[in-house]
């Protein structure tokens, strides 16, 4: 059957955008056995801690696991899992210390479709959102327990999130404009600073953690 061309590209507009993997450049942030070149801060109970070779962070745990180094533009590659209506995040160009929310920025890491969060979160605090400012595309989690990839891309003001291989969020900070988000958010002009796990008392694993700077 032939295809006309505007619903070819009607169906090109309606899949889901697929990014292509490239491994050659990057270099692994955790050996699977130790924190080492990580940093804890403000952590609570055991904190964070090394299983079967991911990175944890259990129920009674929790707090802040920085990189030690700083990065600017990057690619950051990691796997994770949650336990039914799991919640996280990823710190980037944060500050060691303050809200890294706020003071840096952070990609939501959320189990959504849990019970708990039906109806009662709003878009930008959807798993892979830059929290409380820009939202996500939402429907390609794995289930909870389920393990799941994803890429955190930043150029300048530019962000892109990928999500078990599809572009879930491809966005310009620029565009954020309202004097009471910048006032809120002053970590969105920010151009470095640390990458971290931000975790607080539910089960979230990591693994796979890599990142190739830019």
């Amino acid at each position: 059957m032939k295809i006309s061309g505007a619903v070819l590209l009607l169906c090109l507009m309606i899949m889901p955008v697929v990014a292509q993997s490239d491994e050659k450049g990057f270099t692994r942030l955790f050996d699977g056995k130790t924190l080492d070149g990580w940093k804890l801060v403000h952590g609570h109970g055991p904190g964070y801690v090394v299983k079967d070779g991911a990175i944890v962070c259990p129920l009674d745990g929790g707090g802040n696991l920085f990189t030690e180094k700083e990065y600017s533009n990057f690619i950051f590659r990691f796997e994770f899992k949650t336990e039914p209506g799991g919640n996280n995040g990823v710190g980037v160009r944060a500050p060691l210390e303050g809200d890294a929310a706020y003071a840096g920025m952070e990609i939501q890491i959320l189990d959504d479709q849990h019970e708990k969060y039906k109806g009662k979160i709003r878009s930008e605090q959807h798993h892979g959102s830059v929290y409380d400012v820009i939202p996500a595309r939402t429907g390609f989690l794995k289930a909870a327990g389920e393990w799941n990839s994803e890429e955190i891309m930043m150029t300048g003001s530019r962000i892109r999130v990928t999500l078990n291989g599809v572009i879930i969020l491809d966005s310009d900070l620029n565009i954020v404009k309202e004097p009471e988000v910048l006032k809120k958010h002053p970590g969105l002009k920010r151009s470095s600073g640390h990458i971290g796990f931000l975790g607080h008392n539910s089960l979230v694993e990591f693994r796979n953690i890599r990142i190739r700077q830019l």
